[in-house]
């Protein structure tokens, strides 16, 4: 005899010698498969839909079918009209007539409400929500620029107006200078530096992070400015 567990566990017990063969391409005495949605009186083609739709259920949140163990539940049906309260098994009767899950979607009330509905459509369509609330989501990206000790003036504005437009565009600004050899000795100029950069930038952007060492690098993070 063999058995085939649905991934949910729950156990209603049918013998299907069609299915021993289309699975193992024989039949050798009973076959017995296990669903948490099949029942005896179904054919086989819907035992075989039913048999995949307990696969797709995958990453669940929410107590669904069999894994409510509650007496009674208010029940919502899957066209949103109240159903009122009744007995577990009579909602599970219900949305297995119908091919679909019975879903806990409040826990917490008394009685607690289920909701008839394709549980795996649902979580299907809220992964897809999901991914597209992601794909609209501003990314802030943090740009660098780097400057020496002894920038000259041309060099300076070059650098501010670089970090004018990363600023403009949303994303924050790392300012760093290296200090080479001596300049260790004197990294209190940098400070001067960082703050005439400050006041360069500061119609679009202020200060998150104040200069910082960093090894033999003084940095400073600056944020773009909430548009007006």
């Amino acid at each position: 005899m063999g058995v085939f567990h649905c991934r949910m566990g729950q156990y209603f017990y049918r013998t299907g010698r069609t299915l021993q063969i289309l699975l193992y391409g024989y039949a050798d005495g009973d076959f017995v498969c296990v669903f948490c949605c099949a029942l005896l009186n179904h054919s086989f083609a819907d035992l075989f839909i039913r048999f995949w739709r307990c696969f797709t259920i995958s990453k669940q949140e929410l107590l669904i079918n069999e894994e409510i163990r509650d007496k009674e539940v208010r029940v919502i049906d899957a066209d949103g009209s109240q159903l009122g309260v009744i007995s577990l098994k009579e909602a599970m009767n219900i949305a297995n007539e119908k091919n679909l899950d019975l879903v806990k979607i409040a826990p917490q009330a008394q009685p607690p409400v289920c909701r008839i509905m394709d549980y795996g459509k649902y979580r299907f369509e809220q992964a897809k929500r999901d991914k597209e609330a992601r794909k609209n989501q501003k990314t802030v990206d943090v740009k660098e620029v780097r400057m020496s000790l002894n920038i000259d003036t041309h060099d300076f504005e070059t650098k501010a107006n670089q970090a004018i437009k990363f600023l403009s565009a949303g994303d924050k600004v790392k300012v760093s200078i290296r200090f080479r050899g001596r300049e260790m000795a004197h990294t209190h100029l940098g400070n001067g530096l960082m703050d005439r950069f400050k006041e360069a930038v500061a119609e679009v952007g202020s200060v998150e992070k104040p200069p910082k060492m960093e090894g033999r690098s003084l940095a400073m993070f600056i944020a773009p400015k909430p548009a007006k």
